[in-house]
């Protein structure tokens, strides 16, 4: 028998209100009271149990979870409604069909017999009957993942009948498989969480890394709009690491791409110390994984110039570069990822390729991502 590893993760985020299911799910009364919710994940590591987990870590009031199931989508496609109706297995909670998530917590489900390969795609269908869910909602909304929301409990069928997408995961934040696998933590933001790729197609830079490499478990726990020192859409980088990363059962890697919403988002002529607070930050966050023996990798942040962060005195980008230059050179890092050097555009350093732009000159396309990919060096995770 293995251990119990994460192959999947999202990190629970307060979900605001342009973030929120449409009505009537989001209308009156509890949200998403008397539906059901079904979500597909991509699960990185397979095997033949799995484990689900669901938070309710902002939500005020408690959660009830009425029933839940998990199944395999059909054509194992990702965001798909309909789901194989012999693989529908009801997944329970101390042998009991529902369960109640304490303001604040999450709870771990009871082992479920599905065997997974690595790489699939699974379904979960939840249930939320008229006890009254939390007025805040735990969700990650940058899922790039079409999710289906339908009346009454609808969690052991095949098809949803009336059901309305909506691009986001509510509730559920991990899916664990039995399997002697390493795990790979992601700490980043909208980058590592994927904007820019392609709804339904799981072509994020970690889900194209798997596809390269295979082997371990990754557990991708970036947020968009995401932080290093400050609150901002969800807790800060340094907040979180506890919760999102120390906490996951046996991580071996963790990569830390993030901060360039710090320097964006920051006054311009506070760039110096914005940039002097990073780095102290950085090793503050290895620190604190060394104490978990955790190697961390740093991975070096990429163009912004065109983006509206960009500003014309340079700034920002100069405050990049003075960052990139203590990533790459500071000694304080396991190893360095130089993303910047992968993606940036040699004729116009302080930009992106153009292949690699999404077209707002901050986030990758999906080639972009395949380029970040490709840039993780084979050896460190082995």
């Amino acid at each position: 028998m293995g251990r119990w590893v994460h192959t999947w993760t999202s990190a629970p985020q307060l979900t605001e209100p342009e973030n929120l299911p449409p009505a009537p799910y989001a209308g009156r009364g509890p949200v998403m009271a008397r539906s059901t919710l079904r979500q597909t994940v991509r699960v990185s590591i397979g095997g033949e149990r799995l484990r689900l987990r669901f938070s309710n870590a902002f939500g005020g009031t408690p959660l009830p979870l009425t029933r839940v199931t998990v199944a395999l989508p059909a054509g194992g496609r990702a965001g798909e409604s309909a789901v194989v109706p012999e693989s529908i297995r009801a997944a329970t909670f101390h042998g009991r069909p529902s369960a109640v998530v304490p303001a604040g917590a999450q709870v771990v489900s009871d082992p479920v017999d599905l065997p997974l390969a690595a790489g699939a795609v699974l379904t979960v269908s939840l249930h939320l009957a008229d006890g009254r869910a939390p007025e805040d909602v735990t969700s990650h909304p940058g899922s790039r993942t079409t999710s289906h929301l339908a009346g009454g409990d609808q969690t052991g069928s095949a098809d949803l009948a009336g059901a309305t997408p909506v691009e986001h995961w509510y509730f559920l934040s991990g899916v664990e498989a039995e399997a002697p696998a390493p795990l790979l933590a992601l700490l980043g933001d909208s980058l590592t969480d994927g904007r820019g790729s392609t709804t339904d197609h799981n072509d994020r830079w970690p889900d194209q890394l798997f596809d390269r490499l295979g082997g371990f478990a990754i557990a991708n726990q970036a947020a968009g709009g995401n932080r290093v020192l400050n609150d901002g859409l969800g807790p800060s980088a340094l907040a979180r690491l506890d919760r999102d990363v120390l906490a996951l059962g046996g991580v071996r890697w963790l990569i830390v791409f993030e901060g360039v919403n710090d320097l964006g988002t920051a006054d311009v002529d506070a760039q110096e110390s914005v940039a002097a607070d990073l780095v102290a930050a950085y090793e503050q966050i290895v620190v604190r994984a060394h104490a978990h023996d955790i190697l961390v990798y740093g991975a070096t942040l990429t163009p912004l110039g065109g983006h509206p962060y960009d500003d014309s005195r340079g700034r920002r980008e100069a405050a990049r570069q003075a960052v990139n230059a203590w990533i790459r050179t500071g000694d304080v890092f396991d190893a360095v990822i130089d993303f910047d050097r992968a993606v940036r555009d040699p004729a116009h350093p302080r930009r992106l390729l153009r292949a690699c732009d999404a077209g707002d000159h901050l986030h990758l396309s999906p080639a972009g991502y395949r380029t970040l990919a490709h840039a993780v060096p084979a050896s460190l995770l082995a």
